[in-house]
């Protein structure tokens, strides 16, 4: 999947602190709102991908690797792709999503919004 696929999804979750607004993944949570996505944050305001109340959505990684990890980890929820913000890449995660099968691509939500507007 590319971003610009990924861009025309309906529901993103976003791992990270979606709550500060210093925070990129708050900048990314928002703006995917105000584009008329449908956006939930795990890591502040969900604690847990298990918690979201939907199944099937483009993960927006915007977390420090070790953190997550364990919440990929522990995960039981149908992802259909992920987006690895710069710095939040690690061998260990894109090792875990090809081992499950679960696709990606390094990329920015930011770009992808003002680059590939849904339509």
């Amino acid at each position: 999947m590319l971003l610009q696929d990924m861009m025309q999804e309906d529901t993103f979750v976003v791992m990270g602190n979606t709550l500060d607004l210093d925070k990129y993944a708050a900048k990314i949570y928002l703006a995917l709102k105000e584009k008329g996505y449908t956006a939930y944050g795990v890591d502040k305001e969900y604690k847990s991908l298990n918690d979201v109340p939907c199944d099937n959505f483009i993960l927006d990684l915007c977390m420090h690797p070790l953190k997550a990890i364990n919440l990929l980890k522990e995960n039981k929820k149908k992802i259909k792709a992920v987006l690895i913000q710069p710095g939040a890449e690690s061998d260990e995660i894109k090792e875990f999503l090809n081992a499950n099968k679960i696709e990606f691509i390094e990329g920015c939500a930011l770009v992808g919004l003002r680059l590939y507007p849904r339509g």
